[in-house]
Formats: structure tokens, sequence, C-alpha cells
């Protein structure tokens, strides 16, 4: 299995085995400034992974640290919010109420818009 795709069955493992979902924003802690956008359900365990290197595509501007975590009782919901966080109208919420701006993919390293 490749790193991004055992990255991505961690994720997909953790959000399937429990009954609750939290979707979580990531950051860097030093600039530039980035951004991740993920969905677990042992979120401490999730960010473990995160900093150790095992997700492929946060492993080059680590360290990360929690920048927001919503719990969902649904798993479908916390997934379509997800993926909401990584659209243009996803974004600009962000921007408002978290003051980040995930990326369309994963991560990014654009600065909040002023």
């Amino acid at each position: 299995m490749s790193p991004s795709a055992h990255g991505t069955a961690l994720a997909v493992a953790r959000a399937m085995s429990g009954s609750k979902c939290v979707v979580y924003v990531l950051a860097t802690e030093g600039p530039p400034e980035a951004f991740y956008v993920g969905v677990t359900n042992d979120v401490p365990a999730r960010v473990a992974d995160h900093n150790a290197g095992r997700c492929l595509h946060t492993r080059k501007r680590r360290p990360w640290h929690l920048h927001v975590a919503i719990e969902f009782a649904q798993e479908a919901t916390a997934l379509r919010f997800e993926r909401y966080l990584k659209s243009g109208s996803g974004r600009a919420f962000a921007r408002r109420h978290f003051s980040v701006a995930p990326s369309g993919g994963d991560h990014t390293s654009r600065p909040p818009r002023p």
C-alpha cells in the first residue's frame, strides 16, 4: 500500500469505526501558514498521524496543531461538511468563521484573503 493510500485508509477506518465523526482543521505551526481539512472519530490519534509523517499530503509541512474540530452524530453529514469546506464557498465560510482558508484539495499554502 502506498503512503498516500495508507494515510487515506487510516482516515477512512477511523471515520467509520466510531459512532461520532469529527471534521477537523489543522494548521501549521510556522510560516508559511497552511491548513488541512479531514474527518475522523479520533482527533488526537489523527493529529499524531499527521505529525508522524504518515499522511502524504501533510508530511512536508509538519508540525501541525488542531485549529478547529466539529463533531457530527452522522458520518454522512460529517463527510458532506468536509467536502463543503474544500469547495470555494466552504473556503469562504472557513475564512469568516475559523480564520482559515482550506483549499479545494487537502491542504493549502495560500494566506487568507484580507
